[in-house]
């Protein structure tokens, strides 16, 4: 009898803790649905407030379309701002819901995650804004050099362009904080290892070719 009794207080407890998870449990369904139709109606909102005011033709000239249909995907830049935007609530939901749940370890992990979305979103507009003014600097450059009679203005304007992008990727993963600014010292270590072989290659090996694309850029007036 004491080990029925045992077994009889145990099932019991399992009861009473289903029935007190149960409801619980529906509100955590119930918020996740209803954060889930918040999010495609938030997401389709965006879309058609960045189409219309026309983001979309920007990040087209600026490049960033393109890069990303060379990817495989039929998704431009707006499509991509509008999935991050349906994240963004999407893990709101998912922070009430397990919050309700009282997985306080999951909502922390959660929250973090939350708190990196606005980050990444700055992010992609100082890439998309940069990508802009760099492809419109390299063309400025190109058309000086064709107007100044310089030549290799291609070329020159190429490097402007890639020159501001670089700077402009730098802005952005420093303004994402990841790895405590390893990435973008990384990444300084080997641009400036690049840019001391190739000025160490070029001064070395191309004195001659240097000298030549000086007099064509900047030729000699006889007087």
């Amino acid at each position: 009898m004491p080990e029925l009794n045992l077994t009889l207080d145990s099932l019991r407890a399992l009861l009473h803790s289903v029935s007190a998870f149960l409801p619980r449990l529906g509100t955590a369904l119930v918020v996740l649905l209803v954060g889930w139709l918040i999010a495609k109606a938030f997401r389709f909102s965006v879309v058609k407030f960045l189409r219309a005011i026309n983001f979309h033709v920007l990040t087209e000239r600026a490049g960033i379309d393109g890069f990303l249909q060379q990817g495989g995907t039929q998704k431009d830049t707006t499509d991509l701002f509008g999935a991050i935007a349906y994240l963004l609530v999407i893990l709101a939901s998912l922070i009430v819901a397990f919050n309700s749940l009282g997985l306080v370890q999951v909502t922390d992990l959660l929250g973090k995650v939350l708190l990196f979305v606005p980050r990444l979103l700055v992010a992609l507009l100082v890439i998309v804004f940069g990508s802009y003014f760099a492809r419109f600097a390299g063309n400025s450059v190109q058309s000086y050099c064709r107007a100044a009679d310089i030549a290799d203005g291609e070329v020159l304007g190429r490097l402007m362009q890639y020159g501001v992008m670089i700077f402009v990727v730098l802005l952005a993963i420093d303004h994402l904080d990841i790895g405590g600014g390893l990435i973008q010292q990384t990444f300084l270590i080997l641009l400036g290892g690049v840019v001391v072989a190739l000025a160490l290659s070029f001064g070395l090996g191309g004195r001659d070719r240097a000298a030549a694309l000086l007099e064509r850029w900047f030729p000699r007036r006889e007087k």
